[in-house]
């Protein structure tokens, strides 16, 4: 049965082509000669692997997050959650395909689940708006996190957008409005919030449902006030390879930057290459990260909840203050 590659990234083109080697001496080589090529070329192409990936550039963390084939929202649905019942509209306006919610089961855990989802095939992507959500998607993400408190529940979100919608229609019902709103009663929503960023963070579609308790990422996912295309544009008036790249290495949006400026609380490891090598390996990271999560939140009173939230939101950032002179 032939190997299933998948589609490679510029900067890795070389080790598409070792892959390849490998796929075609695992066909046909036999013997000890043969064997021992086969673990030869492994090693190699292992060490390959680990030099590149452990020297990404932002730009190419941003390839990584956005490759076709990484795991959506729906995806580790099916490989993490248990009895998802999906819960439809916001009661005021329509259903936004591009968020999804729901009630489900972490390993017995009753939860609330929310997250965005970018669609697969064309007419998916379309169906989704390529995950970016328009007001009532924020709306009905709002009304199930205060259902979930209702209730007792935690609420996990799973974010992966590039951005909120925006088209003329969504600035005319509230797009802004909706997302401070969002962002607002997040902050004292009265029960557990866990936010992974899972591919995309970008901007304030983001932001809309990522105030939480916990806030993670993906090893290979990116988080931004602004994707970098939409950054050279303003800085450069143009995006191309180069000003992209830049405006990336500036933003500082990669996992391990913003661990560093403490912006988020940790970063859940992909396999090698990213979650679209090995989705079922990225699950079980995953999977392993909110359980932990939920063991260190759901002890707490909602007094205690509180303020730990407000307390870790307050010492966010990194300032500076020049020195008063008489």
């Amino acid at each position: 049965m032939p190997v299933t590659l998948p589609e490679p990234l510029p900067f890795e083109q070389d080790i598409h082509e070792l892959e390849e080697r490998l796929a075609q001496l695992e066909a046909t080589a036999s013997g000890p000669d043969g064997l021992e090529a086969i673990r030869q070329m492994k090693r190699e192409l292992l060490t390959l692997k680990r030099e590149r990936y452990a020297q990404l550039k932002p730009w190419e963390t941003i390839l990584i997050a956005r490759h076709r084939q990484r795991p959506q929202f729906l995806d580790y649905v099916d490989m993490i959650f248990d009895e998802f019942v999906e819960l439809h509209g916001d009661r005021a306006f329509g259903d936004d395909r591009a968020i999804r919610t729901g009630f489900a089961r972490l390993d017995g855990q009753k939860i609330m689940l929310i997250g965005q989802q970018k669609g697969k095939t064309l007419a998916e992507r379309q169906q989704c708006y390529y995950g970016c959500a328009h007001p009532e998607g924020y709306r009905k993400a709002l009304n199930k996190m205060k259902l979930a408190a209702k209730f007792h529940l935690p609420v996990i979100c799973l974010i992966d957008t590039p951005g909120a919608f925006p088209g003329i229609g969504a600035e005319e019902r509230g797009q802004a409005q909706w997302i401070a709103t969002s962002i607002l009663e997040m902050t004292r929503l009265p029960t557990p919030i866990i936010c992974v960023v899972i591919g995309e963070g970008g901007s304030g579609g983001a932001l809309g449902i990522g105030v939480g308790d916990r806030v993670a990422m993906m090893q290979y996912a990116y988080y931004s006030v602004i994707s970098p295309e939409g950054c050279a544009g303003i800085l450069w008036r143009v995006a191309n390879d180069d000003t992209k790249a830049r405006a990336a290495e500036a933003l500082k949006l990669t996992a391990q930057d913003l661990l560093r400026l403490q912006v988020i609380d940790h970063i859940i490891p992909e396999p090698l290459g990213g979650a679209h090598r090995d989705p079922r390996e990225a699950a079980t990271a995953l999977k392993a990260a909110l359980k932990r999560y939920l063991r260190e939140l759901l002890p707490l009173s909602v007094e205690s909840l509180l303020q730990q939230r407000y307390e870790k939101y307050r010492r966010m950032g990194i300032f500076t203050q020049a020195p008063v002179h008489d």
